[in-house]
């Protein structure tokens, strides 16, 4: 990893950097109870077992490789790139229960929709990051 030589008084992109770590945390922590809970999410969600292990892995490797942004001397570009990417998956959490693409119950519905809600909540403090941040 690389070690950040900017003093904290200096620094400008440590909301970027936070929001960053969270979205890693977070995204570490429900890609791992995803997969612990794949076959109860199964039976109470309507979402089938393959794509609670593939959404699982796809979380965990998503956080390894924001954490390895994080730790980078620039974060500016990568940073809003993944805010924007976060904003493109509440879209599609949107979109998918919408669509009725699978048959969720309820807590389906919620679960999908609540993980959007996060997106984008995280999305929002990513661009506050981003744009505190100088060039």
């Amino acid at each position: 990893m690389t070690a950040i030589s900017t003093p904290l008084n200096e620094s400008t992109d440590s909301l970027l950097r936070f929001a960053l770590r969270l979205d890693a945390s977070v995204s570490g922590v429900l890609g791992v109870a995803t997969l612990a809970l794949a076959g109860w999410l199964t039976e109470s969600s309507g979402i089938p077992a393959a794509l609670d292990y593939v959404l699982g892995a796809l979380f965990i490797a998503f956080s390894i490789g924001v954490f390895v942004i994080a730790a980078q001397r620039s974060v500016r570009r990568a940073g809003i790139t993944i805010a924007l990417g976060n904003l493109a998956y509440t879209v599609g959490s949107v979109v998918f229960v919408l669509a009725d693409v699978l048959p969720l119950t309820t807590i389906g519905v919620v679960l999908v929709l609540a993980v959007g809600v996060y997106t984008a909540a995280v999305s929002v403090l990513q661009y506050a990051g981003w744009h505190r941040a100088r060039a």
